[in-house]
């Protein structure tokens, strides 16, 4: 696994776009990155009220909590997706199943 990819600590948001090349549209480095950490690096936790729209996730190296969303519900497929970091009493908050 590349380090470059991994979390930094002052990293708090990740948010992807869709970018256009050559008439098609794709995610852009941000988002292939948050499908980089969210298929090989974090840890999932599970799913929340949404189903897939919302998954929380843990980074093993620091317990940080990882919510990803997709806050373009409008768009196909829900938009690019997003990763946000959530304290622990936000996570518990959110996805109070989880945590039983």
């Amino acid at each position: 696994m590349q380090n470059t990819k991994k979390l930094k600590p002052d990293e708090n948001e990740l948010i992807g776009t869709w970018i256009e090349i050559d008439g098609k549209v794709i995610g852009d480095a941000v988002s292939e990155r948050i499908e980089f950490l969210t298929e090989n690096y974090l840890e999932k936790i599970g799913f929340g009220a949404y189903g897939a729209w919302e998954i929380l996730y843990r980074d093993s190296q620091d317990g940080r909590f990882w919510e990803r969303t997709f806050p373009h519900s409008g768009w196909q497929g829900g938009g690019p997706p997003a990763l946000i970091n959530l304290s622990e009493s936000e996570a518990k908050a959110k996805y109070p199943d989880l945590f039983k």
